[in-house]
């Protein structure tokens, strides 16, 4: 059996000691002390030799844990500018005013979340107050800081908006209900409210990765030279249950690595999440620290309040602190809800030394400690943190502060299970808390049970006091700014019209001539800069290699090492000033880099163009959330899902073969989903597009739009671009014909059969074999369409109805292109039928679709192909079928394509 007390291999045995001697002496120092003075005080020694050696710049790794304790002691703290006690007046009336807004809005059934804010209170009220920088700022003038608001903590941001003069009554009275018009949304959506709200952040998990991807860009930003944000400083603040969700750290080591100090995670700690604890049987800021530590970040804990001095200063054997940290969650939470009697047998009963202690300590004292005194409900040890987040250079940081859910809403809410979906307090529950609160309401403003708001005065001494400290920070916050931009000039007209002639024998993949177009457009004197190329990791596999040398990789250490293909032309060059975001493995953090360069024209006053180029089956489908978040925050830019298609990519199968992802994009109303067949359709989308977002829109349309494009890597002939007035227009509206059997030179014999076909992305060249087997063996003829979005065809289609409904005559755009074609349509698409047949109620003729509906496989094209139904001859044997029924063709004409085909 092995001897536990035995010295273990160590990986130190590998490295030279040049004093065994010496090293004996301090472990036999260490041994000393553990057996005279225990366990405990060797480890307290211990770790204040490492603090030692850390300050005196020692490189030595650091634990992960420290014990459950502020960082800053008391005695530490700065000294806080401003009113405290007016502050805390003003904080009264803010809990108060979120707490009513929740209550009234109760009677309507829209519900409201009331004990988040009450936790978080000073956690906002002290950043309002000393921290966060306004657009006016003059360190960051027009950019200011970027908060990210816990969502469930909006009536808390409502109510102290209401309290400056930015809200009204009637604001606050028609929370959650936005129908009319003049409402205030349940959390914060830029789109519904867009003075107020930069962020979206509800979505949980969204917030804290676009904020380390915010953060992140603003050193891009910087680092190229487009706008100096260096002063700019990003604030999340975010659930203890919130860090649960994957996304949530999911680039923290990013954070770490790219030394992100314009960065603070302020995670309220109350230990409680929807149901109930956060970590029941463990303790949810120990592992924060430790998972945060450990991927780099500054880590500040703010846990106790001061009344907890005098507990500390009463243990001598640190047995206070040892049962700290083993108090699971849960039982913390139960304190707060028992009398002292419990505490005192619980807590303290558990180590004689606490006995002791205990029996120094009054009930009260008790009760102060473990009702009400906790760091996050205490304006200076906030301030004390949030001064040491600021301040701390070379890492971003996290602020954990404990706080107690519900607190100040009465014994009914505080620490129980129950109160986030708790949406009222009574008449009596709220008497209660205007006590507590000392606030000069009185009860005659409680007639008929109706909760009153509450509000010093507009020129009263606590209002005045915060447009004092918000103007000296440089405005109110949080507030969104759609910066008067002038509209980008718009790139030269021969990047686009370098598609027209089509590629003659050449075969090009649509994905090769999206980043063909690109590579010229970012060489425009006037906009290229602007571009950002976004890419996860596979920029080759995209052709984008052309870009390494030109363009270079942003890295904010430029390049370190000789890249080991320097000798070649298209070598891996990293600068830091690089234009491209290749972000590695990580479609989530690719989508976050998207969001923060798409709405940039407002964080920050500069339009900048991103482009994500992506495997289309990895886009929607993985990271469809963040899309939403994408519209909600109206961000603005390209989304191009590359390979894209069930059966373009070769062998990769199930997990790689998308067709689906614009079914996904057409449920978003802020995508426009184009699937373009041919280069010089990219490139009069990409044209329209670039007018749309960032030129001079047309009257009604709405800028706050962005395009998703499906490309292929499918090597195939670029056609020219037929001629004609008009192409351009119907190309983005999403249908024009191609040609027609006769242009073809496919026409048989007169009064042939006839039959529309329709295409989209690299099905048209099917489509066109297809056509040209009916003419040459079937004797039909056939006209091809390009159907370059079904998606617009049919929100188009959407609106002429609405339309109609309110008395106006309007026809969809697919019925009058479609007007007059003879003979029934028949729509193919590389995706499920879904796709195409989202405009077959607006097609007069009869409608039929073929796509490749269920999961990929893998193998070659022509076999996927074939397997799904949608390859030339599996169109004929449909078209036939069409005509069949209508008696254009003999029955027996189908049976005869099935077994002539192989079908």
């Amino acid at each position: 059996m092995t001897d536990p007390h035995a010295i273990q291999p160590s990986a130190l045995d590998q490295l030279p000691d040049r004093d065994p001697e010496e090293t004996a002496e301090w472990q036999a120092s260490l041994d000393a002390v553990t057996q005279a003075a225990g366990p405990h005080r060797a480890a307290y020694l211990m770790r204040r030799t490492l603090e030692r050696a850390e300050g005196n710049g020692i490189a030595l790794p650091k634990l992960l844990e420290s014990d459950y304790v502020n960082t800053i002691p008391t005695a530490a703290e700065p000294a806080a500018p401003g009113d405290e006690a007016m502050e805390a007046r003003i904080t009264a009336w803010n809990r108060w005013n979120a707490a009513a807004m929740v209550t009234r809005g109760a009677k309507h059934g829209v519900g409201g979340h009331i004990a988040t804010f009450a936790s978080a209170a000073w956690l906002y009220e002290t950043g309002f107050n000393h921290f966060f920088q306004g657009k006016e700022s003059q360190d960051s003038p027009g950019s200011g800081d970027q908060l990210y608001i816990q969502g469930h903590a909006s009536p808390g941001i409502y109510a102290r908006a209401f309290l400056d003069g930015r809200l009204t009554e009637a604001h606050l009275d028609n929370f959650r209900q936005e129908a009319g018009g003049n409402g205030l949304p349940s959390y914060p959506h830029p789109r519904r409210l867009p003075w107020l709200w930069e962020f979206p952040t509800v979505s949980m998990g969204l917030g804290p990765l676009s904020a380390i991807y915010q953060a992140r860009f603003n050193r891009y930003l910087t680092n190229r030279g487009i706008k100096d944000v260096s002063s700019s400083h990003v604030w999340a603040f975010l659930g203890d249950g919130e860090m649960d969700e994957p996304e949530s750290t999911a680039a923290l080591a990013l954070a770490a690595r790219e030394e992100l100090d314009n960065l603070t995670f302020v995670i309220n700690c109350n230990l409680q999440r929807l149901d109930g604890p956060v970590r029941a049987n463990f303790k949810i800021v120990q592992e924060l620290e430790a998972q945060f530590r450990g991927a780099g970040w500054n880590v500040v804990k703010t846990l106790w309040g001061t009344a907890w001095d005098d507990l500390f200063r009463l243990d001598t054997t640190g047995a206070l602190v040892r049962r700290l940290r083993q108090v699971p969650d849960a039982q913390v939470q139960t304190y707060q809800t028992r009398d002292a009697a419990y505490i005192r047998q619980d807590f303290f009963g558990a180590d004689p030394a606490l006995v002791e202690m205990a029996k120094l300590l009054s009930d009260d004292k008790i009760l102060e400690c473990f009702h009400l005194s906790r760091g996050g409900h205490e304006a200076r040890k906030v301030y004390a943190a949030y001064k040491a987040a600021v301040e701390h250079k070379g890492a971003p940081t996290v602020v954990l502060a404990q706080t107690v859910k519900g607190h100040t809403l009465g014994e009914g809410f505080a620490s129980k299970n129950a109160n986030h979906q708790m949406k009222k307090l009574s008449v009596d529950e709220f008497k209660a808390m205007r006590d507590l609160l000392e606030l000069p309401i009185p009860d005659s403003r409680f007639d008929d049970g109706v909760v009153p708001y509450g509000h010093p005065g507009a020129d009263s001494p606590e209002v005045r006091y915060l447009q004092e400290r918000r103007a000296a920070l440089g405005g109110p916050a949080p507030a969104r700014r759609t910066h008067p931009l002038a509209p980008l000039p718009a790139p030269a007209e021969k990047a686009f019209t370098s598609f027209d002639k089509g590629s003659g024998t050449q075969s090009i993949a649509t994905t090769m001539a999206f980043v063909r177009l690109v590579k010229d457009l970012v060489r425009d004197k006037e906009t290229g800069r602007r571009w950002v190329p976004i890419v996860p990791d596979e920029a080759r596999t995209f052709g984008m290699e052309s870009l390494f040398p030109s363009l270079g990789i942003y890295s904010p250490k430029g390049q370190t090492y000789e890249p080991v293909d320097r000798d070649q032309l298209m070598y891996y060059k990293e600068a830091k000033n690089g234009q491209i975001l290749n972000e590695g493995i990580t479609e989530a953090g690719s989508m976050a880099d998207f969001i923060a360069a798409s709405t940039a024209y407002s964080t920050h006053g500069e339009a900048m163009i991103p482009f994500y180029i992506f495997y289309s089956m990895f886009g929607w489908q993985r990271t469809a959330d963040q899309m939403w978040q994408l519209g909600d925050q109206l961000g603005r830019g390209f989304l191009v899902g590359a390979t894209a298609g069930r059966t373009t990519l070769t062998g990769e199968g199930l997990q790689h073969a998308d067709g689906h992802s614009p079914v996904i994009a057409a449920t978003n109303p802020a995508a426009l989903s184009y699937d373009p067949a041919f280069a010089y359709e990219i490139a009069v989308i990409v044209k329209d597009g670039l007018r749309r977002m960032y030129g001079e829109a047309a009257p009604g349309e709405d800028q706050d739009v962005f395009y998703y494009l499906t490309v292929y890597n499918e090597p195939m002939p670029q056609p020219a671009k037929p001629s004609g007035l008009g192409i351009d227009e119907a190309i983005v509206k999403g249908l024009y014909r191609f040609n027609t059997a006769e242009s073809a030179g496919l026409a048989p014999v007169a009064n042939a059969p006839r039959i529309q076909l329709l295409g989209s992305g690299t099905a048209i060249h099917w489509t066109l074999q297809a056509q040209k087997l009916l003419a040459e063996e079937w004797g039909v003829a056939a006209d091809v369409w390009s159907a370059t979005s079904w998606t617009e065809l049919r929100r188009d289609a959407l609106e002429a109805d609405a339309a109609l409904l309110r008395g106006e005559e309007r026809v969809p755009y697919v019925r009058q292109a479609l007007q007059g074609a003879d003979g029934p349509v028949l729509a193919v698409s590389d995706y499920m039928r879904q796709v195409p047949d989202q405009i077959a109620q607006w097609v007069e003729q009869d409608y039929s679709s073929l796509g490749a509906d269920g999961f990929g496989l893998s193998d070659t094209r022509d076999a996927a192909r074939r397997h799904f139904g949608v390859d030339a001859e599996s169109i004929v044997v449909a078209a036939l079928a069409q005509l069949a029924r209508r008696g254009e063709v003999r029955a027996t004409a189908v049976k005869e394509a099935r077994e002539r085909y192989g079908l």
